[in-house]
């Protein structure tokens, strides 16, 4: 984004208040140091560095994915200029280069990886202790390798989808389905598959993570760090958010569909095409032949509907392409990764990633056993004081009665978004309007994005630079 501030940096604040149903009660979160939020401003895309005041007067890094949309102008300088700014935050006498002993990456989409790829030369210097996955890139995992392959078979036949609606003159059905394949990069820098296998060479110490690990503790830090989501369940990962335009018949069960009877149609050798290749007329010689002309794109004065483009079948066949695009993209969407941090004094920071409905929903069953005490999903829900809001403020993220109206502790809202990007991607709703809106009633701070200026509420709390807002906890 790098929107110039209006005014001088301000520093951050903390409200820090303590509570009496998190882990060693009383004591503040940031007796030794303040816990910092750093939200990078690149555009539409997400990258946190999150910084924990350490026992002996160190910094814990942790960093929560590095991306930015495709299409984004200078994204690649825009990328360098994060990882750089990451490096020369984390740098110590022992890593010059910079720093992190935690790196999250949530999910297989280009604007949570591609700054991997288009900053790989500094990330190549950056040490990085740990990195976390989802189970869901575990190539061990008979669930996650039937998924992964779904997907991949998915993305080829919407590609070649993508290029027959052009032929055919469907130029807005087209772009939108390559919209939705720009979550997936094949860009000159890469793919996001390219962007995974850079992060897996990063380190040795790779974590595949699950809902049902314990609640993990890092030395010398006090929080616990919670795995609520994916769940381990086809199911779930299916449940996405319905809507009166696409309804709840996008899943893999029509994936299944799709690539079983209409995919195969889109390979060019194939021969189950609506029609025989020796009664078919390219589309371009039949433009050109006066039947044609007169009955499929001229005009019939004998008749009320003049326009004969309704006689047309060419891409007719091809219309499920776009909504099988947004099934793919929700059911990547619904693998994320999503953490809860659980501060000393039991306030929460809640990194949803682009977790949809049924990743969200899998949230109210779970249940851990820590330092001799119950800890649930609605319990962490309650608790939570920062949310980073899932999908960028989207309709098919965050969820009401058992998500935000949970949320009665909740001070701040981070959305990382760019309304002006969105819209050339023709997503007009992100972020939804009413859902901001009842954030904005609901957080007591305030709602922090990184399209607009820091709001008056947060003002005096939020270090607001050119490349970042960042917010003390």
């Amino acid at each position: 984004m790098f929107k110039k501030k209006a005014g001088a940096t301000t520093k951050a604040k903390t409200t820090g208040k303590t509570r009496s149903n998190g882990p060693a009660a009383g004591k503040r979160a940031d007796a030794g140091g303040k816990i910092k939020v750093r939200m990078y401003r690149q555009g539409l895309g997400d990258c946190f560095l999150i910084s924990f005041p350490r026992e002996g007067g160190k910094t814990f890094y942790m960093m929560i994915d590095c991306g930015v949309i495709l299409g984004t102008p200078n994204a690649g300088d825009i990328m360098q200029k994060v990882v750089a700014d990451i490096a020369n935050t984390t740098k110590t006498a022992d890593h010059p280069d910079g720093h992190i002993d935690l790196l999250v990456v949530t999910h297989e989409h280009w604007d949570h990886l591609s700054g991997f790829l288009q900053a790989q030369d500094v990330f190549k210097d950056l040490h990085v202790e740990k990195v976390w996955l989802a189970w869901t890139e575990d190539p061990k995992d008979a669930l996650a390798n039937e998924l992964r392959a779904r997907h991949q078979a998915l993305r080829v036949a919407l590609a070649q989808t993508a290029a027959r609606m052009g032929v055919s003159g469907n130029s807005d059905a087209a772009q939108e389905v390559s919209s939705m394949l720009e979550f997936f990069g094949a860009t000159g820098s890469g793919t996001t598959t390219d962007a995974l296998k850079f992060v897996k060479g990063l380190t040795t110490s790779i974590r595949y993570c699950h809902p049902s690990d314990d609640p993990e503790q890092f030395d010398g830090v006090k929080a616990n760090v919670y795995v609520l989501g994916p769940p381990h369940d086809k199911k779930q990962i299916m449940k996405y958010t319905p809507s009166t335009k696409n309804p709840e018949t996008y899943g893999l069960a029509a994936a299944d569909y799709f690539l079983g009877g209409v995919g195969p149609a889109l390979v060019d050798d194939d021969t189950s095409m609506p029609f025989d290749s020796s009664f078919q007329v390219p589309l371009a010689a039949a433009q050109q032949m006066p039947f044609f002309q007169r009955l499929y794109w001229g005009e019939d004065p004998n008749s009320s509907q003049k326009d004969q483009s309704w006689r047309r079948i060419d891409g007719a066949w091809l219309d499920s392409g776009s909504s099988l695009a947004l099934q793919l993209d929700s059911a990547t969407n619904n693998t994320s990764l999503a953490l809860a941090i659980e501060l000393e004094n039991g306030d929460v920071l809640l990194f949803a990633a682009d977790a949809q409905v049924g990743n969200c929903l899998s949230w109210q069953d779970l249940r851990w056993e820590s330092g001799g005490r119950a800890v649930t999903g609605p319990d962490l829900l309650r608790r939570v004081k920062l949310y980073k809001a899932g999908h960028h403020g989207s309709h098919n993220a965050t969820l009401r009665e058992k998500g935000l109206e949970m949320m009665e502790n909740l001070d701040v809202v981070l959305i990382p978004v760019d309304h002006a990007m969105a819209l050339k991607k023709r997503w007009g709703n992100m972020p939804l309007p009413e859902l901001v809106k009842r954030m904005k009633e609901i957080a007591k701070g305030g709602v922090l994005r990184v399209d607009e200026p820091v709001p008056d509420e947060l003002k005096g709390r939020v270090d607001d630079q050119e490349l970042y807002f960042e917010i003390s906890v």
